[in-house]
């Protein structure tokens, strides 16, 4: 089987900075697509859309980047490995329904199948992504883990910053990314309704660890007209190129107050 995910390495000096994208991937294997309703086999809504792409600068300023391949709906990295692990969207690690609670089966996966899936495409993320940490905690000694994600929904902010209420980070990591996208002309709040998820939460609580959930509104880097459409929307555009651009200024920007003032 596959690496259920990419490790994308500095291309220049290391910096203890972790970027994780756990919802990026939208790869769905074809024994779990034949098991979804008709209307699911070929498109699944509420994905993070082309965050692989719009993010591809990372590595050039230091920063190690873990990115998921295989779709949210296969395995949900950002839940907790806890019973149940079939369940709610917003709390399972595979979810029964979609976000607006339709169903997502037209065949529910066996216990065996479920067990499976956690096996083979959950914790291998986790497990690198906590080695990556330990590695990274040893070499200098705080680390920086950035969770990257996008949404549609629940919100209209364009930029919403977690930290668990301040309790997976320090006020001056979240300031900094406050500061930097502000300064970009975007909209800005902390801890609204996206207050971090099961890794921003989990890794944070380390003591040498420091966790930001990242959520982008999709109109911030997509075509807004292509978003009602029951298909991935295209990364092709100059909402992207526009955003693509000012969010390497936003990351420089905190490298630079947060690293070096």
């Amino acid at each position: 089987m596959t690496t259920p995910f990419l490790l994308h390495l500095p291309t220049t000096q290391p910096i203890p900075i972790i970027a994780s994208l756990p919802h990026s991937g939208l790869l769905v294997p074809q024994d779990i697509a034949d098991q979804l309703e008709p209307s699911y086999q070929h498109y699944l809504p509420n994905q993070d859309w082309h965050l692989d792409k719009l993010y591809d600068f990372l590595p050039g300023l230091g920063i190690t980047v873990l990115q998921a391949i295989y779709s949210r709906y296969v395995v949900d990295l950002n839940r907790s490995p806890n019973e149940p692990l079939f369940g709610n969207f917003w709390q399972s690690i595979i979810a029964e329904k979609t976000a607006f609670n339709v169903p997502l089966y037209q065949t529910l996966p066996s216990q065996q199948e479920i067990q499976q899936r956690v096996e083979h495409y959950y914790h291998p993320y986790h497990d690198r992504l906590q080695s990556l940490l330990n590695q990274f905690m040893e070499q200098f000694g705080r680390v920086y883990l950035l969770d990257l994600h996008s949404f549609f929904g629940l919100i209209e902010d364009e930029i919403c910053l977690g930290n668990g209420n301040g309790k997976s980070c320090g006020d001056r990591f979240i300031s900094s990314a406050e500061a930097a996208f502000c300064s970009k002309g975007y909209q800005v709040v902390r801890n609204k309704v996206f207050s971090g998820g099961y890794i921003t939460q989990h890794y944070g609580q380390l003591p040498q660890v420091e966790a930001l959930q990242v959520e982008v509104r999709y109109p911030v880097y997509l075509n807004a007209n292509q978003l009602d459409r029951a298909a991935v929307p295209d990364w092709k555009v100059p909402e992207f190129d526009r955003a693509k651009h000012l969010f390497e200024a936003v990351v420089c920007q905190m490298l630079d107050v947060f690293f070096h003032d």
